[in-house]
């Protein structure tokens, strides 16, 4: 027997937001379905994962069929986040492969053997042209991206548009997401730099007083969830700026961290883009120790992205609930109370020394 009511789709379900934004739509939709590479035993409560690897013809044809048989041919929106990502900051086949000709295959078997009434598309503001301090641009800004991630995002937003036929669609172009824990590698980087009191903490090779927009995790379900919700009264092709209105400075999120973590204070000094480099190549190439910060990420050190975020609160009622100044609190305490699992839950390389203290602890404990 197929569940009743219209399927919720969701691509990229195994990732950090797929998995919740699975569990919020549970809350509203009965017949929530996800699309990834793995279908793990323990999809969220009432939900359905079904294994799909978005570069095949034959796993997409293989999954829609399993949809379609499972849960009928009526979908009330697609959430489509699956797409490549990574820090090289180098052209890679895998965003053609994943991102672009993805959402290719998927739109047009979706087109083919299902009744869909939205097709949502997860991006970034990164598409758009860098601004200046002062500036907060609108989703009429120009559209120039600076390295191959939004390049791949730039170039899926024109397919969408061309291949949606009667399908309507909406484009969310998400500024940084972070939550309580971090879960953003740029924040995370930047919080271990100040904690281990590398040298590199003390250096920036941008212009210090530019910042970038984040958004809280919750409030990037939420817009995802509002979507959804007014998919019947949504323009035909919706795209929308989601983020928060302040843009910290790097700066400010230095002193702010340093306040936190060790109640101190000092000075970031400029250092010039081309020393930068040579010390990010030295690091990588000769001392084997992979630095977070690449060549090409010094390029983009005073990129500066403040976003108008007044179209999403007008079309969506969107507002964030969040703001990352009110979140460092929360992650360094997170750090704070146990290092060794704010690192490990970050994807960071602990240091010797907490290795052993966290050691030392667990003997502690067991003796």
């Amino acid at each position: 027997m197929k569940p009743e009511g219209d399927v919720v789709l969701i691509t990229g379900s195994n990732g950090r937001i797929g998995s919740a934004v699975m569990r919020e739509l549970r809350k509203t939709y009965p017949n929530v379905v996800g699309f990834d590479r793995e279908a793990p035993p323990d999809p969220p409560e009432g939900c359905t994962r079904i294994p799909v690897d978005i570069t095949s013809d034959a796993s997409v044809t293989k999954g829609l069929k399993l949809l379609r048989a499972h849960h009928g041919g009526r979908v009330a929106s697609v959430i489509h986040l699956a797409a490549y990502y990574d820090f090289s900051g180098e052209p890679n086949p895998k965003y053609d492969e994943i991102t672009v000709n993805g959402t290719r295959r998927l739109l047009a078997g979706l087109r083919a053997n299902f009744e869909v009434q939205q097709f949502l598309f997860s991006s970034t503001m990164l598409v758009h042209k860098p601004g200046e301090p002062g500036i907060f641009f609108n989703e009429d800004w120009p559209i120039d991206p600076t390295w191959a991630y939004p390049e791949s995002k730039v170039r899926t937003e024109a397919l969408i548009h061309a291949a949606r036929g009667d399908v309507a669609t909406v484009v969310l172009r998400f500024a940084g997401v972070y939550d309580d824990g971090c879960h953003s590698p740029p924040l995370a980087h930047q919080i271990q730099r100040i904690n281990e009191r590398q040298l590199e903490s003390h250096l920036y090779a941008g212009a210090s007083s530019h910042g970038t927009a984040y958004v809280h995790m919750d409030d990037v379900v939420n817009a995802i969830a509002l979507s959804v919700a007014l998919r019947a009264t949504l323009p035909a092709e919706t795209v929308l700026l989601i983020g928060e209105a302040e843009a910290l400075s790097y700066d400010e999120l230095q002193h702010t961290f340093m306040r936190q973590i060790h109640d101190e204070s000092y000075e970031t000094t400029s250092v010039p883009g081309p020393v930068a480099k040579i010390g990010a190549w030295v690091e990588d190439n000769i001392l084997g120790q992979k630095p977070f910060i690449k060549p090409w990420m010094i390029d983009r050190a005073s990129d500066h992205y403040a976003l108008d975020i007044s179209r999403a609160k007008q079309v969506l009622g969107w507002v964030p609930q969040h703001s990352l100044r009110g979140a460092i609190p929360n992650m360094v305490a997170a750090l704070k109370a146990d290092p060794l699992a704010f690192y490990q839950e970050n994807a960071l390389e602990p240091p010797e020394w907490m290795l052993a203290n966290a050691a030392a602890t667990a003997q502690e404990q067991g003796a």
